[in-house]
């Protein structure tokens, strides 16, 4: 269910304006799931991903709802599926503000050697600041998973990356400690986590306890709501499986099952054993699609 105090309006401007190709009554709906994910995208991921389905499954090809499914199964370590969300929604808008993400899913399907080719797209050094940092962490991580210490630590040399300020400074202070520490320096990543208070590593590493009580939203019985008739339809209690749909059509949602089973797994038409996902990815995800209710871009190093 979606709280009633959950309304469109919440919704950033930005995430607003594609809905309005659906129709009013169908965008208010995707428009609120919307908030949702952005609302518990950091206190229960599994729940924000479960809203971001329901959002798909009414508007599947508006690139912001493709965009908070993306992020949604990053948070929740689907990356293939993570992965497949964020390459159709760079199709759909040309739009690589989520290329770290894209880079850090490779990580978690045990691939550095993708994540790093990502980095060095035309694209990337056109990002902002922020990113191209956040860039430079999952980069430093996935030398590390290579073996490759020394370079780990060149990749968090750079002066713009130096250059970080606030809690986006400390994870990547936590994040040259590992590269330093595997590269046989433990002096100098001591040093390196001694400019900040205790409180400050835990915030940046995301061990924060949260105070306030956490609600969990159970989607299991949120069809019946969810998918209300058409405005005018005689019938009072079809399902979403029952109305025409709109806005998805299967070759959308499927456009690029093929394309990513040949890219993910090396080959078209074979499939291996799924790698192990790396310990802990470089980055973590919040969500822009709401007003107010998630964070910017991808986070840093754990």
């Amino acid at each position: 269910m979606i709280p009633e105090d959950v309304t469109f309006s919440m919704l950033d401007r930005d995430a607003r304006g594609p809905l309005r190709t659906l129709s009013k009554e169908n965008a208010e709906r995707v428009g609120r799931h919307l908030v949702m994910v952005g609302r518990l995208i950091d206190e229960d991921p599994e729940a924000a991903y479960e809203h971001a389905q329901a959002a798909v499954r009414r508007a599947g090809r508006v690139d912001v709802v493709r965009e908070a499914a993306g992020l949604a199964a990053y948070r929740t370590g689907r990356y293939a599926e993570a992965l497949r969300e964020l390459r159709t929604v760079r199709r759909l808008n040309g739009s690589s503000e989520h290329l770290a993400v894209m880079a850090d899913c490779e990580r978690g399907l045990g691939r550095p050697e993708r994540a790093i080719t990502l980095s060095q797209e035309p694209e990337a050094q056109t990002l902002p600041a922020d990113t191209q940092i956040e860039m430079a962490m999952v980069v430093s991580g996935a030398r590390l998973d290579l073996g490759q210490a020394e370079a780990a630590v060149a990749a968090l040399s750079a002066p713009l990356v130096r250059a970080a300020r606030g809690l986006l400074a400390a994870r990547v202070a936590q994040a040259r400690a590992a590269a330093l520490e595997a590269a046989g320096r433990p002096d100098d990543a001591a040093a390196e986590l001694a400019a900040y208070p205790q409180e400050i590593l835990d915030e940046a590493a995301g061990n924060v306890t949260q105070d306030e009580d956490v609600v969990v939203y159970d989607l299991a019985d949120e069809p019946a709501e969810d998918h209300e008739p058409a405005a005018g339809s005689s019938t009072q209690d079809e399902t979403e499986e029952d109305v025409p749909d709109e806005d998805v059509s299967e070759d959308v949602l499927d456009e690029d099952v093929s394309e990513d089973v040949a890219d993910e797994d090396g080959r078209a038409g074979e499939v291996e054993p799924e790698p192990q996902p790396a310990p802990m990815p470089a980055t973590d995800v919040a969500t822009d699609v709401a007003d107010g209710e998630g964070d910017g871009p991808a986070e840093g190093a754990r």
